[in-house]
């Protein structure tokens, strides 16, 4: 016998954030899909879907990063819930958002399903106006990867495999926005123990 709830249920969403760098000019770029579909046909915005009944909400956020960008076997840490009312003209629509950090050049792109077309744009150079309200998942999703960066050591999922102290400066510098002491940041970097020196230039 089945049991049937005496109230409405808001539809359940997946929205994955994932950032890269471009090595070649130490540029911070997140991913972005150009709807095919209504409501926002033609517009960008972050990957993801409705979660399908029995699914989880890890397996749909894997699943639809798949589908319409064709990225997987990447990490995805779940970022917070935006449940606000209004957030999709189609219905109450609850969404967990994750973000994950990724190496550029490992990753080929094939839009697929509802998404027209997926690519990389620079956090400093957003299209205008990114559908429901996926500004402000990018804008959290940025903070925390800026918080994170203050107390763990992450990121090195963006460099490759072989990298330069400088590289690695320069992608705290285009994450903070700000210039760092070199001394100090090498100073920091290697008493953490965490990196491997190949006695290579």
């Amino acid at each position: 016998m089945k049991h049937t709830y005496d109230y409405p249920r808001p539809a359940l969403t997946v929205d994955c954030v994932l950032f890269g760098l471009d090595v070649d000019d130490s540029d911070l770029k997140v991913l972005l899909i150009e709807r095919a579909t209504e409501p926002f046909e033609g517009k960008w915005t972050i990957p993801g879907g409705f979660v399908v009944p029995g699914e989880s909400v890890d397996d749909a956020a894997r699943r639809e990063l798949r589908e319409e960008t064709g990225v997987h076997d990447v990490f995805l840490e779940q970022l917070y819930t935006f449940g606000a009312p209004d957030r999709d003209p189609r219905e109450h629509v609850v969404s967990v958002a994750y973000f994950a950090l990724v190496n550029i050049n490992e990753h080929q792109l094939e839009a697929d399903t509802d998404a027209r077309n997926a690519a990389w744009f620079s956090i400093f150079d957003l299209p205008q106006d990114l559908a429901f309200d996926h500004t402000k998942i990018f804008d959290v999703a940025l903070d925390r990867l800026r918080r994170k960066l203050r107390y763990e050591p992450v990121g090195f999922e963006l460099l490759p495999k072989k990298f330069t102290l400088t590289q690695l400066q320069r992608l705290y510098e285009t994450i903070w926005e700000r210039k760092l002491d070199k001394r100090n940041f090498r100073k920091k970097v290697l008493g953490m123990e965490i990196l491997q020196d190949l006695g290579e230039i």
